[in-house]
């Protein structure tokens, strides 16, 4: 039975963290997002190492003094693996698995991990492997000598004459990089396919957007029944899904949830999910999604904007959605965004204001009217139904009485039927 339960326990991790006081590092905070990172995972979060210092060990990343307490904690922990909170180099994570004995992964391989372990669709996948593998081609040469073996002459295949196992390595990664890029620039084109016919069709996308675990996909379910799974998480779910959206103008959108963030976000991602982040870009609406009971709340805010800003997202509205306000205490600790919403996409709460604010916010091209239009010009009711929306018809004696969303581009024809 004891056998049974080890087998089926989580791997311990032990967390560690340098803060050198880089600009607005928050050692603290960005160690209880690692915690739930690894949770997220699938670890056992164990105790935490931290050290200030004025720049990290070349060949370590920490000092010997703070290695050798890690050492110690490995050893009374059992633990599985060491966690560093910031990328490390090739030289720093041979050295430190070399004196540690154990398995060394820093941020951005635990988060490609549970991306890995997270992405569903084909293009999420490639989008992942893409990500992991510029990751790991600069870091071959930290993989243990096994990597280095010459491979020789006419009797392999698979290198030429003199070529180290390291080289060929490289070369098989660098071809698969080649490969991936290809098979998403071809999915990219049908998503700009996609969103050509939208804009041609005057159909407006709200991209949802925000900090991972803020809420995005329950708000999805909540608005569409789009079915998202909504699991307390970070990084629940990575593939994006467009949904179509009624608002009380009449006025039909497409919602789209996208890839949840976090605070330095591994460029590598941000590089490989960039058609899929494209889709905030291309966005009439964004919504920035917050978890409002989080004292990080200003800083999640923050981050996203930063993340838009960097995808030239500038001219887009962004409207901020204060998620999860039933799990706040007290009002006076939103954070300061200026116009905002606050809701509970769990329990319904705000969902009507929320709807309001999306047909306010978004380019207003089509206008509310009542029309009374013979019988004979029927044909222009299927116009405004093809390009807007009918609210409200009854049908009378000198023909069919509306109210409707109707395009801009119609209104020189409908004015003639206009009643007041």
């Amino acid at each position: 039975m004891q056998q049974e339960e080890t087998k089926t326990a989580s791997p311990c991790a032990i967390l560690v963290a340098v803060d050198c006081g880089e600009g607005v590092y928050d050692a603290e905070a960005s160690l209880d997002e690692l915690h739930e990172l690894l949770q997220s995972a699938g670890y056992e979060p164990g105790p935490s190492v931290m050290q200030r210092r004025e720049s990290p060990d070349k060949a370590t990343c920490i000092g010997s003094g703070r290695l050798e307490e890690i050492r110690q904690l490995c050893s009374t922990q059992e633990a599985d693996v060491v966690v560093f909170d910031r990328e490390l180099s090739p030289t720093q994570l041979r050295n430190l698995e070399r004196e540690l004995k154990i398995r060394v992964i820093d941020r951005t391989m635990l988060i490609l991990e549970i991306f890995a372990s997270r992405a569903q669709s084909s293009e999420g996948k490639l989008q992942v492997e893409l990500a992991q593998l510029q990751y790991m081609l600069p870091r071959l040469s930290g993989q243990g000598t096994a990597l280095s073996r010459i491979g020789g002459g006419s009797g392999t295949h698979t290198r030429g004459a003199g070529e180290t196992q390291l080289e060929t390595d490289r070369r098989h990664i660098r071809r698969r990089i080649e490969s991936l890029k290809q098979k998403l620039a071809e999915s990219n084109k049908r998503r700009q396919n996609l969103r050509h016919r939208r804009k041609k069709n005057n159909i407006p996308t709200v991209a949802l957007v925000g900090y991972t675990n803020a809420g995005k996909s329950t708000l999805m379910n909540a608005l569409t029944q789009a079915g998202v799974l909504a699991e307390d998480k970070l990084f629940a779910t990575l593939d994006p899904t467009a949904r179509s959206l009624r608002l009380p103008s009449g006025r039909h959108v497409v919602l789209i949830d996208t890839v949840g963030l976090v605070r330095n976000l591994p460029h590598h991602l941000v590089e490989a999910f960039h058609s899929t982040l494209e889709e905030a870009a291309q966005a009439d609406l964004i919504l920035n999604l917050c978890d409002a009971s989080s004292p990080e709340a200003s800083v999640h805010l923050s981050v996203t904007k930063d993340l838009l800003e960097s995808l030239n997202c500038g001219e887009t509205p962004i409207l901020p959605v204060l998620n999860k306000c039933d799990l706040l205490t007290d009002p006076s600790h939103l954070p300061h965004v200026g116009k905002f919403v606050c809701i509970s996409a769990r329990y319904g709460t705000g969902i009507e204001g929320l709807l309001d604010a999306i047909d306010q916010s978004l380019p207003q091209i089509h206008r509310r009217m009542k029309l009374l239009i013979p019988f004979e010009k029927a044909g222009l009711a299927a116009r405004i139904r093809r390009n807007g929306s009918i609210l409200e018809e009854q049908y009378l004696p000198e023909g069919l009485l509306v109210r409707a969303m109707v395009d801009q581009q119609l209104l020189e024809d409908v004015r003639p039927f206009v009643v007041d």
